[in-house]
């Protein structure tokens, strides 16, 4: 299962529109949409916004058995698209922010693709709930993805927001950032990979997106025309259909099952990221590149469905 954990929120577009958004969010339910088996995994409000959430995960078809309720607001990001497209966040203490413990038996022993990052991996008590759990053993075996998704804005303590990024950089098998994103944390794409990830992926807006592996490998992908509305979750749907292929890719046996029992091992962790080979991320970022073109071609966080992508 593809599990995205962190903040949900609603954007407030230009237009007045208010709609559910928040980076794991979004990459929630880019992955379900596509057709993998995808859960939330968060703090949602119980007021009137958090409803409209929790009903835009359910259509979506995310699992919310580990999705947790509680009283405090809903947080908001005031969108802004002129001159260039930025965000405005309000709320403090906000249900997001909010988790102080993490249930995860609603899911089975895994191994498990675990996406992090945005805004719920450094606010409130929720970063350290995740941060705990991402280190634990239990998913020693799952393969986890970063994306740090800067908004330099909140980010009120440098130090705070690296002490939690550097945990999830320890841990993370996929790294995806920005150009400004790793601009605005100092580090390249190399730095990045000498910390341990196997791959990083990094966006470069209109001019597409490049992959650097581990093993030197490097390759660009252009980006898709599109009609353009605005730029909001375009990002976080990109990250959905990487991890929604790599769910496709499937597990692979534990070099050390590789003998008799072979891929009906029972003790199985998933396809370690550095056998895939070139080829087979070229045709990931072209697939994903144009599941964000669909997104930025309608206004808001509305990944497609697979029966949307060409």
């Amino acid at each position: 299962m593809i599990i995205s954990c962190g903040e949900a929120l609603v954007d407030v577009l230009p237009t007045g529109q208010v709609v559910p958004g928040g980076g794991p969010m979004n990459v929630a339910v880019a992955a379900a949409r596509l057709g993998s088996p995808t859960a939330f995994l968060g703090r949602l409000s119980t007021d009137e916004a958090g409803d409209q959430i929790w009903a835009h995960l359910r259509a979506s078809g995310v699992d919310l058995r580990a999705a947790q309720r509680g009283p405090e607001p809903t947080a908001r990001a005031i969108v802004t698209t002129v001159p260039v497209q930025s965000f405005r966040f309000e709320g403090e203490g906000t249900a997001d922010a909010s988790m102080s413990v993490l249930d995860a038996s609603a899911f089975d022993s895994g191994p498990h693709i675990v996406h992090g990052g945005t805004l719920g991996f450094f606010r409130g008590t929720t970063a350290d709930v995740l941060a705990d759990w991402i280190e634990s053993p239990e998913l020693a075996a799952s393969l986890v993805s970063f994306d740090p998704n800067v908004r330099p804005q909140i980010i009120g303590d440098r130090d705070r927001w690296w002490s939690y990024a550097n945990r999830w950089l320890a841990r993370a098998d996929i790294v995806k950032g920005s150009d400004e994103d790793l601009d605005w944390m100092g580090v390249s794409a190399s730095q990045l990979l000498d910390r341990g990830p196997k791959v990083v992926l990094r966006t470069l807006g209109a001019d597409g997106v490049e992959a650097f592996l581990a093993n030197g490998d490097q390759v660009i992908v252009p980006a898709v025309e599109a009609d353009f509305v605005d730029a909001v979750g375009a990002g976080d749907s990109f990250s959905g259909a990487v991890l929604f292929r790599l769910d496709q890719a499937g597990p692979a046996p534990r070099s050390e099952d590789a003998g008799s029992e072979g891929v009906g091992s029972r003790d199985r962790r998933l396809r370690d990221v550095s056998a895939l080979d070139l080829a087979w991320w070229q045709e990931t970022l072209e697939f994903a590149v144009r599941v964000a073109a669909i997104t930025v071609s309608r206004p808001g966080a509305d990944p497609p469905w697979a029966g949307e992508i060409n």
